[in-house]
């Protein structure tokens, strides 16, 4: 899983991309399918804002968190894909079990 990591008007430092790195690597433990994550971080004014884009097998998936602390912003945005991804995988694995339920009804 590749993290390609974004600023708009904010310096990405070490401690903060080490942090945006271990949110992230938490989605793999739910889907191995994760082939990569671009994440924009951003501040205007007193709105610090994160947003990211997961590509996945099957399809992409985006979350965007606005908060007044951008490692508060980050915690948020992790939360909202680790449930994205979750849904996502409910409906991979919801999809073809459903199929096979229907065959053997008929």
């Amino acid at each position: 899983m590749q993290i390609d990591l974004t600023g708009q008007h904010v310096d990405i430092t070490p401690p903060l991309r080490e942090y945006v790195n271990s949110k992230l690597e938490r989605l793999t433990r739910h889907s191995g399918q994760v082939l990569d994550i671009h994440v924009i971080l951003s501040v205007e004014k007193l709105r610090h804002k994160a947003e990211a884009t997961l590509r996945l097998n099957g399809g992409n998936v985006f979350a965007d968190a606005t908060e007044e602390d951008m490692y508060a912003a980050i915690d948020a945005l992790a939360d909202k894909l680790d449930r994205q991804v979750k849904k996502h995988n409910e409906k991979l694995n919801d999809h073809h079990r459903n199929e096979g339920s229907l065959k053997n009804h008929v």
